[in-house]
C-alpha cells in the first residue's frame, strides 16, 4: 500500500488527459420507457437499451483531479407512474463495506450510489435516493443545497422499490419512485447522481464538483430534458394509520393503555402537498443521545418527527443557526420541573408546503396541542406561515409569520412557575417579578438569502419582531451574515442583535434564556491545503472570533480558536485546537449543579485557555475507533475531558459500538469539584433488509441515571412497519428500576 495512492494519482492523471469533466449545465435527455420495467436488478429490457448512458465520473472528494478506480454509469427512463433508474458501478473485486441491512444507513461509511433531484429547478431542493450493494435503501430531502454544505435529512420516509444484482465485475441497481412520493414541475429537473466506494475512499460524481462543495450541492448539478411530457398525477393521496398499545409502570402503579391515529399525505399539485396528522404518537422514533453539557446553554437537539419533515428548510432555516424564530420540537415536547422532557400530546396538525408556479414557495402550518396539567400547559395551538420569493437565479426572500395562542388561561394561577419557553417576566411597580403565561406570543419579520451563481459568495439578512401580553419595546431581532468560499480560502463573518424583551416562545434562541438582549459578532477563517503526498489529503488551519455584549456595550463573551486538522487518504484524520475563553457572568451560575457547593454570582470575569486533540481511525476495518482529550482552565479552576469511541462492525449484519466522554471538573473548595461519565454501549443488528433490532443503553453519572431503549422493527411492506419498543430507566447502584414502558406500534401505508 505504499505507493498506492501516488500510483492511483499518476494513474487518474492520464485518464484525466483523455477524459473530459461533465461541467453544470449538461443536459441529459430523457425518454419514456418503451416496454414494461421488471425492477429485478437486471437491465435488460429494451427501455434501458435505449436510453442514454451517464458516464464519465469524476472524483469528488477528497480530492477532484483524478477519475474514480472504478466507473459508474446510470440510465433514467419513465411511464405514467414511475421514474425508473439504472446503475452500473463497476467493481475490481473484494467484499463491499457496508455497516449494515438497515435502511437510512449513514452515507459516509457505506458503500451506495444514488440519485439527488432538484425536481423544482430552484437550485435549491429536492430528494435523493440512495442504494448499497446488499439492496439496502436510504432517501431523504435536500433543503438549501445551493449553499456549500445544505441540509440533507434521512428522517423523511416514503415509498419506492428497488433490487440489486452483484456479479464478479460490477454490481447492478435498480430503482424505481413513484410520482406520487416526490413533488415535482413538469420541467426540466436538475440532478446529479453519486457514488461513494469507501475502499478507495473516493465519493465520484457525474457533474464534477470542487472540494470545496458539498458533492450533491445542486449549483454542481445536470439538467434532466424530458423527451416526452412527465405524466399528469391524478389522485394522489396516501394515508397512514397507526394502532399502538402500551404499558407504563413505576414502583407504585401500572397503567395500560391503546391508542390509534392518522397521517395523510394529499398531493394538491405534483410540487404542492398537504400532510395531516390526527393523533400522532412518536413512540418509534428514536431516543436523543444525552450529552453532558456544562454550558449555561441549551442543546439543539435535531427533529426526527416525520409529520415535520418534507420542505422542512422553509420553516426551520430562517435566522441564523442561535436565533431561529421556529423550532418544531418546542411543539409536543416540553420540559418538566425537574428538566426532563415530556411528551405533550398533539390532538391534529395540517401542514401545506410546496411550490406555486416557477418562483414561489409556501409553507403554512397549523398545530393544536392538548392541556397537559403535570406540566402546567393549557390547551396551545400554534400556526405557522410562510412566503418565499425566488430572486435572480438561486437567491430567495422569505416572508415569516408564527403565532403561539394559550387557551383557557382563566383557569391557570397566574404566579405558578411555567417552563421558560413559556414564561416571561412582568415587573410591577415596586419591583416584584410575576411569572405568568402569555395569553398568545407572535414573531414577524423576513430572511433575505443571496447565493451567487459561482456558490463563492453567501450572504442572509434578516430582521424579526416579536409581540406578546408582557412588553411592546425592544422586542425585535436583527442580524447579518458574508461568506466567501473558494478552494484554499473561506472566509464568513456575521452579526446579531436582540432587544431584551425579544421573545420567540417557538423558537430555538437559547442565548435570550441567559442575556436579557445582547449583540454579538462572529469570523471564521479556514486555509485548506492540499500536498502533493502519497499519504496526506488535505491540511486545514483555521481561525475564529466571536464575542457577546450586553446592549450597554459591555462585552460579557469573547472567545478566540485556533485549529489544525490533517485528513490522510486511508480515512483516517487527526487534529488540534487551541481556545482563548473570556467570560462576564450576567447572571448566576453552576456548571456542576448540584454538585458545587456555591454558585458563580452575576458580574464575575473569568478567564482561561484550553487545548485539544483527537483522532480518528481508518473506518474502512472491522474494528475502528476515534478519540479526543482536552485540557485546560475553566472558571475558577480546570477540566479535563475525555472522550472515545469504539466501533466493530459485524459485516453485513450490523455493528456493536460503546462511546464515552468523561469530564473532570476542580473548581477548588469554595465551588466544589465534581466527574462526570456518560457511558453508551449501542447494538445495531439487522437479520434482513426488513428486520432491525437496536439496543441502546446511556448512562449518565450526571443525572445518577442507566436509560435503555430497545427498537425492534419490521417494515412487512414499503413505508409500512410493526415496532416493538421498550424503554426503562434505572438507579446505577443496584439497577433498581425507576419506571419503564413497553409500546407496540402498526403503521400501514395506503395509496388511495
Amino acid at each position: 500500500m505504499k505507493f498506492y495512492w501516488l500510483a492511483l494519482l499518476l494513474v487518474g492523471s492520464t485518464v484525466a488527459l483523455a477524459q473530459n469533466k461533465n461541467r453544470p449545465g449538461v443536459e441529459f435527455p430523457v425518454q419514456k420507457a418503451k416496454d414494461l420495467i421488471q425492477v429485478d436488478g437486471e437491465l435488460n429490457e429494451e427501455s434501458w437499451k435505449l436510453a442514454e448512458r451517464g458516464k464519465d465520473f469524476w472524483v469528488t472528494k477528497p480530492i477532484d483531479s483524478i477519475a474514480p478506480s472504478n466507473p459508474t454509469y446510470f440510465y433514467i427512463t419513465f411511464d405514467d407512474e414511475f421514474l425508473y433508474v439504472g446503475f452500473e458501478c463497476m467493481d475490481d473485486g473484494g467484499e463491499p463495506i457496508v455497516q449494515s441491512l438497515r435502511r437510512d444507513f449513514d452515507y459516509g461509511p457505506n458503500d451506495n450510489v444514488g440519485i439527488y433531484m432538484n425536481t423544482y429547478n430552484d437550485f435549491t431542493n429536492g430528494f435523493y435516493f440512495n442504494i448499497t450493494p446488499y439492496g439496502v435503501q436510504r432517501e431523504g430531502t435536500v433543503a438549501n443545497a445551493g449553499t456549500s454544505d445544505g441540509d440533507y435529512s434521512s428522517f423523511w420516509d416514503n415509498k419506492w422499490y428497488s433490487a440489486v444484482k452483484r456479479y464478479e465485475d460490477k454490481w447492478v441497481a435498480e430503482i424505481a419512485i413513484p410520482f406520487k412520493s416526490i413533488r415535482y414541475n413538469s420541467g426540466a429537473w436538475n440532478f446529479n447522481v453519486l457514488r461513494n466506494d469507501v475502499e478507495r475512499n473516493q465519493i465520484s460524481s457525474w457533474i464534477s464538483v470542487p472540494v470545496q462543495y458539498m458533492p450533491a450541492s445542486f449549483q454542481n448539478s445536470g439538467k434532466i430534458i424530458w423527451q416526452e411530457p412527465l405524466p399528469k398525477p391524478g389522485m394522489n393521496v396516501s394515508v397512514i394509520p397507526y394502532v399502538t398499545a402500551e404499558a407504563d409502570s413505576d414502583p407504585s402503579d401500572t397503567d395500560y393503555g391503546a391508542n390509534a391515529g392518522f397521517d395523510a399525505k394529499i398531493g394538491i399539485t405534483p410540487s404542492l402537498n398537504l400532510d395531516l396528522t390526527v393523533n400522532p404518537d412518536f413512540s418509534n422514533v428514536e431516543v436523543d443521545r444525552q450529552v453532558i453539557n456544562l454550558t449555561r446553554f441549551e442543546v439543539n437537539f435535531p427533529e426526527r418527527r416525520q409529520f415535520f419533515l418534507e420542505n422542512t428548510d422553509l420553516f426551520s432555516t430562517p435566522g441564523f443557526v442561535e436565533t431561529r424564530p421556529f423550532f418544531s420540537r418546542r411543539i409536543g415536547i416540553a420540559e418538566d420541573t425537574v428538566g426532563n422532557l415530556a411528551k405533550v400530546p398533539i390532538v391534529y396538525g395540517a401542514r401545506l408546503s410546496g411550490k406555486l408556479g416557477e418562483d414561489w414557495r409556501v409553507g403554512v402550518m397549523n398545530l393544536q396541542t392538548q392541556e397537559e396539567k403535570k406540566l402546567g400547559l393549557p390547551d396551545q395551538n400554534y400556526t405557522v406561515a410562510v412566503v418565499q420569493r425566488q430572486i435572480f437565479e438561486r437567491s430567495n426572500v422569505d416572508l415569516v409569520f408564527i403565532n403561539k395562542q394559550s387557551l383557557g388561561l382563566e383557569k391557570y394561577d397566574s404566579t405558578r412557575y411555567y417552563h421558560s419557553s413559556v414564561v416571561r417576566n412582568k415587573y410591577n411597580e415596586v419591583g416584584d417579578t410575576i411569572t405568568s403565561l402569555n395569553t398568545y406570543n407572535r414573531v414577524i419579520g423576513a430572511d433575505f438569502n443571496l447565493f451567487t451563481k459561482s456558490n463563492r459568495w453567501n450572504s442572509d439578512v434578516y430582521y424579526f419582531k416579536s409581540f406578546d401580553d408582557f412588553s411592546d419595546t425592544d422586542n425585535y431581532a436583527y442580524g447579518a451574515f458574508l461568506g466567501y468560499f473558494s478552494r484554499n480560502l473561506s472566509v464568513f463573518a456575521g452579526h446579531e442583535n436582540l432587544g431584551k424583551n425579544y421573545n420567540a416562545e417557538v423558537g430555538y434562541v437559547p442565548q435570550m434564556e441567559v442575556y436579557p438582549g445582547y449583540a454579538n459578532g462572529f469570523l471564521r477563517v479556514e486555509n485548506p491545503l492540499y500536498p502533493k503526498s502519497e499519504r496526506i489529503v488535505n491540511i486545514r488551519p483555521s481561525y475564529g472570533y466571536n464575542f457577546t455584549m450586553t446592549p450597554d456595550g459591555n462585552i460579557t463573551d469573547q472567545n478566540f480558536s485556533a485549529d489544525l486538522g490533517v485528513s490522510f487518504y486511508n480515512t483516517s484524520g487527526f487534529g488540534v485546537s487551541y481556545a482563548r475563553v473570556y467570560q462576564v457572568l450576567p447572571s448566576s451560575f453552576n456548571p456542576i449543579f448540584p454538585e458545587g457547593d456555591s454558585t458563580y454570582l452575576a458580574g464575575q470575569q473569568y478567564e482561561w485557555n484550553e487545548v485539544s486533540m483527537g483522532y480518528s481511525s481508518d473506518v474502512r476495518k472491522l474494528f475502528n475507533w476515534d478519540a479526543g482529550v482536552s485540557y485546560g482552565g475553566f472558571y475558577t479552576g480546570e477540566r479535563l475531558n475525555a472522550n472515545a469511541a469504539l466501533r466493530y462492525r459485524i459485516q453485513p449484519f450490523g455493528s456493536v459500538s460503546i462511546s464515552a466522554d468523561y469530564n473532570d471538573i476542580r473548581l477548588g473548595p469554595v465551588y466544589g469539584n465534581a466527574t462526570f461519565l456518560l457511558l453508551s454501549p449501542r447494538l445495531d443488528f439487522t437479520f434482513t433488509d426488513k428486520l432491525f433490532l437496536t439496543t441502546f443503553v446511556q448512562y449518565n453519572s450526571r443525572f445518577d441515571n442507566i436509560n435503555l431503549n430497545a427498537r425492534f422493527q419490521w417494515r412487512f411492506k414499503p413505508a409500512s412497519d410493526f415496532f416493538v419498543v421498550y424503554t426503562e430507566n434505572y438507579f446505577p447502584e443496584g439497577l433498581v428500576s425507576k419506571n419503564r414502558a413497553l409500546v407496540l406500534k402498526l403503521t400501514y401505508w395506503f395509496n388511495l
